[in-house]
């Protein structure tokens, strides 16, 4: 397991979101330094935890709880035979590409130590929204995305290191509760029912999820 790719993006203006200036960070580029990640701070004012990566809707990416985003080589190519176009690393919008990790069904709280020191958590999967859709340039882009469930995952810092790319990457702690960041996305999206389940992944679990989970049970019961 190795990543592959690591991906930074700058702030660009572009027609397709709704961010109030117009600015995107989605179109992330491999670079071959070592790039520093850290903890960014609280959602809403801490933006991307790789130094020199923009976020600019800090409305609904970034923060400790979306520090670093990450999306397995192997599903960019399975998207690159169903699109029938290439996809480059870094096209969904990923700073880490990996390869031999199978991200959308990490568990939640799984941990991966990434070159020598760095160490991050899986928190969810990633909800796709308009200006994803506006950057692929692929009409429908959300609802397919949705259908598919290969979501890739957002990480939380956990001990802060630097990395560059062809880094190993080894799993350091895996939970038994069995919730995966592909499950926590059908759960917040398309199959509100298994929101009881994601519980038992406890305080590892991003805080919107978790607080979902709970006020789904609060009403229904689980």
């Amino acid at each position: 397991m190795r990543l592959l790719s690591l991906n930074l993006g700058r702030a660009v203006a572009v027609p397709y979101t709704d961010q109030p200036q117009g600015l995107t960070g989605i179109d992330k580029r491999p670079v071959d330094h070592p790039v520093l990640v850290t903890a960014p701070g609280p959602k809403g004012t801490g933006g991307s935890g790789l130094a020199g990566d923009t976020v600019c809707d800090l409305r609904h990416h970034g923060g400790d709880d979306q520090a670093v985003y990450a999306v397995a080589r192997e599903d960019l190519d399975a998207w690159e035979r169903e699109l029938g176009r290439p996809l480059a690393n870094g096209s969904f919008g990923e700073n880490l590409t990996t390869e031999g990790l199978d991200v959308s069904d990490a568990l939640i709280g799984e941990r991966w130590q990434v070159g020598a020191g760095l160490v991050l958590e899986v928190t969810g999967g990633r909800i796709p929204c308009r200006t994803f859709q506006g950057h692929l340039g692929e009409r429908g882009w959300v609802k397919r995305f949705t259908q598919k469930g290969a979501t890739g995952a957002y990480l939380r810092v956990i001990v802060p290191g630097e990395i560059r790319a062809g880094d190993a990457i080894r799993v350091v702690h895996r939970p038994a509760h069995g919730v995966t960041a592909r499950m926590e996305f059908r759960a917040t999206t398309t199959e509100r029912d298994l929101l009881p389940r994601l519980l038992d992944a406890g305080g590892a679990l991003h805080p919107e999820a978790l607080a979902q989970a709970r006020k789904y049970v609060a009403r229904h019961g689980g």
